[in-house]
């Protein structure tokens, strides 16, 4: 079985590149107008984790995520928060500023914006 070439994304910057890019992301979300209100303050902390977790297990490192909180099933998880395309757009555009301030090749930050395009995309549960 060929290697899921996402999991050289783990290799290349490992957990600390993606804590920075989490650390990032999460850095912009409470200002943010539309995906602000989605996180409350006091839960903040545990949705970086979470976020942090699923990457470094997605992008072949440690497996805590799984062990810790089983199958990902995201959109399930996802469900309560009204996800629209404006909600995926922004979504993108704060990780893309988040992938902007770590340091990696043009190539590994290719493929990670691919690879969150796709997932932000299946993520829509609601009409705009």
């Amino acid at each position: 079985m060929p290697e899921d070439p996402l999991h050289r994304l783990y290799e290349n910057i490992g957990d600390d590149g993606i804590t920075q890019i989490v650390a990032a992301f999460y850095k912009q979300v409470p200002g943010d107008d539309i995906l602000g209100p989605m996180y409350p303050s006091d839960e903040m902390e545990a949705a970086e984790e979470r976020l942090r977790d699923f990457l470094i297990y997605r992008f072949g490192g440690s497996q805590k995520y799984v062990q810790q909180r089983g199958h990902p099933r995201l959109r399930m998880r996802h469900m309560p928060f009204a996800i629209d395309v404006n909600a995926r757009h922004r979504w993108i555009e704060l990780m893309t500023k988040a992938l902007e301030q770590v340091e990696m090749s043009v190539k590994d930050r290719a493929l990670m914006l691919a690879f969150f395009e796709h997932l932000a995309t299946f993520m829509i549960n609601r009409e705009s």
